[in-house]
């Protein structure tokens, strides 16, 4: 009687054979499976000195289904723990980080929908009811103690750094004391790539304001087909407006002319020369009125194409400018030594000062030692003529090299824009490094000097008049590639002329635009100095802007790690556990994956930043998603075929193969298997900062999670949920109060108030704005236009676009 009195006990707790029984198996399969991965991995991080969570919850998982498959409903008692062991657990990791939360808690309540299955409901156990009151009133009350407990031990043992931004920067409640006037601009038009020579992309109008903006309408589209045909690169093209015209460059080697007023297309000109696109977009064009000229080309447009060449076009017709250079164009590839297609192009707008073109170039990372060189060059503006080149290699040397050799090859280049101030005859340039990028034992005394630093050039020479590193020896890709914007700063000396110049590390730095002296504190800090590869060396300082927030995260942690669910969250937590990782400048060491944090989008790239020239509140907008780089010997880089980049664009290229060099590299952002960043949101953000005090008056992310997803997946999660998306684009501030910018990996173009950040307008486009905007008044109706590119960028996941969008107030009754 016994034994048979048990094994009818028993019998209470499995389900009878039938059609009850499948959905429990299922669910038990489904825990079996996702208890398995999480045991599995937790067991790999737990070797590598990881947290001990997913070990225990993957246990907990497995305990859990093999229950559930006997039909005894002490498995949902266990999986019930286990989420209130997870509540405590993340509570106690991250706080009340919403965006930290996603992973560690919406899975395992969605799986815990599986236990509410009539089947399953159905179970029972002698020793406590499940389903009715005391059952579901001992899960909540631990859910309460599991919050409580999460709640004390983060606030006990928390070590969460804040922003460097708010770290260096920020003081609570800080009211928004503003800075003196910085500059007096007066035009009504936008006449360079920053507006100003100076690039502080601000303008003077005051139309549209804080007050009536909420009015503002898109009033045309312009369309950019491309005069080329080919794949077609995104546009991140910034216009200009001169007189009553548009003008702007699209990303397949086309020059367009638009009426300022209707976006009607006035002229189109193809300067490719019959080559196809590089894969570089152009992101802008110069404008210049010959003294004294009228007719033909006395006002003409300067514009990049892919061969590289540099054009002259008439600005009335189109036309190429018959005296100027072969026909209308200056090869650029004189002087540079063969190389394979592709790898040496002109993005960036040209800069004009005292009658001079002056052009950089751009060469793509980690192809080759011994690549296009990266000199620097002047052209007449007028006969295009060349009026002085500035090669590393050979300071001394002003005109071309002589017939049968090149200018130095390697040597670091100029891609961002160019800023210049007209009265002192400076031209200013941000630089890269020489590639390779992540080796640097073959560079040379003059590469070390100038690569990722800001130089100043003499106008009428090219003698190079001062000069600012902001990273040594740079082998991480920290090359300097936001447009110096110059201001005259306030400062407790006097008005000083200064350079302001952001750089991918997220530092601002604030120099002396005559001398290059630092008017903001330069420290010097100790640099790591593990184990390198062979034949490298390793800066042993690096510089610090000390009074000026740094926009980039705080040093990366093995909790911060992020995913969508908790396996690509664990997969993230694995992968930072092996790699090396000491900072910002982790030594690149061979065999070693290593994490680049700023990565190579920065902290903040060519976007740059805007000075709100009235108040002195500097706008920046930065991103923050690691690379993981892994530097491997010259035969693994051949086994596993690293080739230079076909065509071009490697600008994307994850496989560098370094030629030249005893290796070779793969490059590529830390994501994870779904394709989301490893690291948690925000990985876009804005700020504004008073620029006398170095004070943060606002910050924020920026950006919605609608238009993005896993790119993996390839969808869009539609959520219009303040994520903060990897950004693209810059801003641009006006006499308005307002800061007008899309940049965000989403289709959405803004404005906010300057003083306070607080949106106050917003239009949806086809795809993301991810180009700088431009306002100008318009001669004809004397309204205020704010135009931006509608150009998309896939490498975010929205599409490429070839549009110009303009904005305006509804027109009022004359």
């Amino acid at each position: 009687m016994t034994a048979l009195g048990a094994a009818d006990k028993r019998s209470k707790n499995r389900p009878s054979p039938g059609p009850r029984t499948w959905p429990i198996r299922i669910a038990a399969l489904i825990l079996l499976v996702f208890g398995s991965a999480l045991a599995g991995g937790g067991v790999i991080l737990a070797a590598s000195g990881g947290s001990l969570y997913y070990l225990i919850s993957g246990v907990a998982l497995i305990a859990s289904s093999v229950l559930l498959w006997r039909g005894d409903a002490r498995g949902v008692w266990m999986y019930g723990a286990m989420l209130v062991w997870t509540v405590a657990w993340s509570i106690w990791e991250v706080g009340y980080s919403g965006w930290q939360l996603v992973p560690r808690l919406i899975a395992p309540f969605v799986l815990a929908a599986l236990l509410l299955l009539p089947s399953v409901r159905r179970l029972r156990t002698d020793w406590l009811p499940l389903w009715r009151g005391r059952g579901w009133a001992a899960f909540g009350g631990g859910l309460i103690a599991a919050v409580v407990l999460g709640s004390a031990g983060h606030t006990l043992g928390s070590d969460d750094p804040e922003f460097p931004a708010l770290r260096r920067g920020m003081q609570a409640q800080a009211p928004a004391r503003l800075a003196e006037p910085l500059a007096k601009i007066d035009r009504d038009d936008w006449q360079a790539y920053g507006n100003d020579q100076g690039g502080t992309r601000f303008s003077p109008l005051a139309q549209i304001d804080t007050s009536n903006v909420a009015g503002l309408t898109k009033v045309w589209e312009a369309e950019m087909t491309p005069t080329v045909p080919g794949p077609m690169n995104a546009l991140q093209v910034t216009p200009l407006m001169i007189g009553d015209t548009l003008y702007a460059c699209d990303g397949n080697n086309g020059v367009h002319a638009f009426d300022a007023e209707t976006g009607q297309v006035r002229w189109r000109q193809n300067v490719s020369g019959g080559e196809q696109p590089s894969g570089k977009p152009c992101r802008g064009v110069a404008y210049y009125k010959v003294p004294d000229a009228s007719g033909v080309c006395a006002e003409r447009i300067f514009a990049p194409s892919h061969n590289p060449t540099l054009v002259a076009l008439d600005a009335k017709t189109g036309q190429l400018c018959p005296g100027f250079g072969n026909q209308g164009s200056v090869d650029l590839q004189s002087g540079i030594a063969p190389y394979p297609h592709g790898l040496f192009y002109v993005s960036s707008a040209p800069q004009v000062i005292r009658g001079k073109v002056v052009v950089g170039g751009g060469i793509p990372d980690g192809q080759y030692w011994g690549g296009p060189s990266g000199v620097i060059r002047a052209f007449d503006a007028v006969t295009g003529e060349l009026a002085w080149a500035y090669d590393a290699g050979a300071p001394e040397r002003i005109g071309a090299p002589p017939p049968g050799e090149f200018y130095t090859p390697s040597s670091p280049n100029s891609w961002a824009p160019i800023s210049a101030d007209e009265a002192l005859g400076l031209v200013y340039l941000p630089m890269g490094g020489a590639t390779p990028d992540a080796f640097g034992g073959l560079r040379r005394p003059f590469d070390d000097s100038i690569g990722s630093a800001v130089i100043a050039l003499d106008a009428e020479s090219g003698r190079m008049r001062w000069r600012f590193q902001t990273t040594h020896h740079d082998i991480w890709d920290y090359d300097v590639a936001s447009q110096p914007t110059l201001a005259d700063v306030p400062t407790p000396q006097g008005v000083r002329s200064a350079l302001i110049q952001p750089t991918k590390r997220g530092e601002i730095f604030v120099l002396d635009r005559r001398t290059g002296e630092a008017i903001k504190t330069v420290r010097e800090l100790p640099a790591p100095q593990s184990a390198v590869a062979a034949g490298e060396r390793l800066a042993k300082t690096q510089p610090e802007s000390s009074d000026l927030p740094a926009f980039r995260g705080a040093p990366l942690r093995e909790k911060d790690m992020w995913g969508m669910t908790p396996l690509d969250q664990l997969y993230c937590r694995i992968e930072f556990r092996r790699s090396l990782y000491e900072g910002m400048f982790t030594p690149v060491t061979l065999g070693k994956n290593i994490l680049i944090d700023p990565g190579s989008m920065g902290g903040i790239n060519w976007n740059g930043i805007s000075l709100d020239a009235d108040r002195g509140i500097m706008i920046v907008n930065w991103t923050q998603v690691p690379d993981r780089l892994e530097l491997i010997t010259r035969e693994e880089a051949t086994r596993r075929n690293f080739k230079i980049a076909p065509g071009l664009d490697a600008g994307g290229q994850t496989d560098q193969p370094m030629l030249g060099t005893p290796y070779g590299a793969y490059r590529a952002q830390f994501l994870s298997p779904l394709g989301s960043p490893c690291t948690a949101p925000p990985w876009g953000l804005i700020a504004g900062v008073d620029l006398a005090s170095g004070k943060v008056l606002w910050s924020k992310p920026f950006g919605t999670g609608r238009d993005i997803g896993p790119l993996k997946l390839g969808v869009r999660t539609m959520l219009p949920i303040t994520i903060g998306t990897p950004t693209a684009g810059g801003a641009v501030t006006t006499r308005g109060g307002l800061v007008f910018i899309g940049g965000a990996a989403e289709h959405t173009f803004r404005a906010l108030d300057t003083a306070t950040g607080k949106e106050v307008w917003s239009h949806r486009l086809a795809t993301s704005a991810n180009a700088t905007p431009i306002t100008y008044r318009s001669p004809i109706s004397g309204r205020q236009f704010v135009v931006v590119a509608e150009g998309g960028r896939p490498a975010y996941g929205t599409k490429a676009g070839t549009k110009l969008v303009a904005y305006a107030l509804p027109a009022t009754k004359q």
